[in-house]
Parts: structure tokens; C-alpha cells; sequence
């Protein structure tokens, strides 16, 4: 099987690209990131990939023929804790409405977004109605799953939804792809009040083991990083590195916003699976 051909929207370091890309069954064809230090990191990673500054000027006409997957961490700004809560139709989380477009001329396989978890419960499910509603309507299935980097061994919570959608007239084998622990939504407007009940249950586990339909282990988080986490965050440190204060600000930049590649690798995988 060839691989599947990736347009990386809002890519930031290109978390997505290389977690897909380590599975070996994805190519990325094309980058789109408003940052031009962004760029400048991706230019360098993937050289020769062309890289687009601005997801609302761009169109299908842009970009390379036959695109099998989009990828999306849409800005969290507007519905994050942390943010100012303008909600799914804000400036910046309303970019979200670019990815519907695209999706529309371009027709991928698949779109995996990701996003802040708080996308779930926001405005008493009507946020997740929004996103979720928003893929039915242009023909697309929709699983969704709470990850957080905690779980797959790093130091930090970082609790995000990410989102599995597929062509729903391409009689994709979606079980091949149900792979975490979260329990598959079906994507439509009505399931939002669901989907907000059952995020608000959920129990956060740690140790997390992701096994396929076969039950071969794929992911086990004491296999998955090739050195301590202490080692790495002495190395991030400013103070403790004897790093100037500009470099650690854009390390904190690169990072800040980036996905954690394993979990892209996962669902990279489960696809693949299921599309074997």
C-alpha cells in the first residue's frame, strides 16, 4: 500500500507529521503554519515540503492531488481554561470552520483533529455539537478520545480530545481504528449532551497499555522514550542549561502549543490497521 498523503494545518514544529510519519505508512505534502519562526522549524525538518503561511487563503487548488488526510490542532485560545472563553465560534478557535472548508473541496479519507479536552463540556456540550455536527454534515463518521500526555509517560497532565474522523461513504472498517480506552461517539449535533456526560465520568488512568483489535501491545509507556524525563526537562531549563532568556522563551514557543507525536503514532497506526 502507498502511503497516505497528509496536509498538516496549524503544524506548529509538525507534532502530527512525525508521529504519523513514524509509523511509515504517511508522507506529509504540505505544511500550513501563520508563525514564521514555525515555518523556519519545519522548513529545516522537511525540507523541500512546501509550507503554506495562512489556512484561509489556501484552497485545494494549492495544494497536491489526492490528499487522504488533513490534520488539525485548531487554536485552543477561545475554549481553553486558560483562554477567555469567546467559545467554538472565536477568532482563533473559530479557525476551526477552515478545516470544514478544506475538508470539503479536498475530500481526505480521513481528519484527525486535536484540541483542548475542555472542547468536550464547553457551553453544555455545544461546543462538541458544533465540531461534531459540523463532519456529519459534510459526510464524515467521528470517534473521539481523551488523552493526556500523562499517559504515555510524561511529567506533565496535558489533557487533550482527539478527534478520528473517516469518509463515511468509503465503508472504512472504523473498529480497526476504535483502539483506545474511550468509548467510540457517533458524529452528530444530538450526541453532544452525551459526549459531555460521559467526558465528565471518565476516570483519568495512568500506565495506560494500548493494545490492537489482536491484542498485540502497541504503546507501552516504559518502552516509549529513549531517555528519563528528568534528563530532558534539565536540558529545557534556561537557568539550569545556562541558556539566555531568548532561548529558553522559544523553546517554551516550540513546545508550548506542540501534540505529543506518540499519540498521532497511535492512531496512525490504528488507521493503517484498519485500512489493511
Amino acid at each position: 500500500m502507498s502511503k497516505l498523503k497528509v496536509l498538516d494545518l496549524f503544524s506548529g514544529i509538525g507534532g502530527f507529521s512525525l508521529g504519523l510519519e513514524r509509523t511509515g505508512g504517511f508522507e506529509t505534502v504540505a505544511f500550513c503554519e501563520i508563525d514564521p519562526d514555525r515555518r523556519n522549524d519545519l522548513a529545516t525538518a522537511w525540507p523541500g515540503v512546501p509550507i503554506f503561511e495562512d489556512v484561509r487563503a489556501l484552497s485545494a487548488n494549492d495544494l497536491p492531488p489526492c490528499i487522504d488526510v488533513i490534520t488539525g490542532g485548531f487554536p485552543c485560545q477561545d475554549i481553553s481554561a486558560a483562554g477567555k472563553k469567546a467559545g467554538i465560534h472565536g477568532e482563533r478557535t473559530g479557525l476551526f470552520s477552515e478545516i470544514i472548508r478544506l475538508a470539503g473541496e479536498i475530500r481526505p479519507g480521513f481528519i484527525i483533529l486535536e484540541n483542548s479536552a475542555d472542547l468536550l463540556t464547553g457551553d453544555g456540550g455545544g461546543w462538541a455539537g458544533h465540531v461534531f455536527g459540523q463532519l456529519a454534515a459534510l459526510g464524515y463518521d467521528a470517534e473521539w478520545h481523551v488523552i493526556p500526555a500523562a499517559g504515555l509517560g510524561a511529567p506533565h497532565e496535558r489533557e487533550r480530545v482527539w478527534i478520528i474522523a473517516s469518509d463515511a461513504g468509503r465503508q472504512i472498517r472504523r473498529e480497526g481504528i476504535e483502539l483506545f480506552l474511550g468509548r467510540r461517539h457517533t458524529c452528530s449535533a444530538e450526541a453532544a449532551a452525551v459526549v459531555a456526560h460521559d467526558y465528565r465520568q471518565r476516570e483519568l488512568q495512568s500506565g495506560w497499555r494500548f493494545r490492537d483489535q489482536r491484542g498485540r501491545l502497541v504503546y507501552d509507556p516504559e518502552q516509549a522514550w529513549p531517555e528519563t524525563w528528568h534528563e530532558v526537562l534539565h536540558r529545557l531549563r534556561g537557568m539550569d542549561d545556562g541558556l539566555s532568556d531568548g532561548m529558553a522563551t522559544q523553546t517554551a514557543r516550540r513546545f508550548g502549543n506542540a501534540v505529543v507525536p506518540q499519540i498521532p503514532e497511535l492512531i496512525g497506526n490504528a488507521i493503517l490497521e484498519a485500512l489493511a
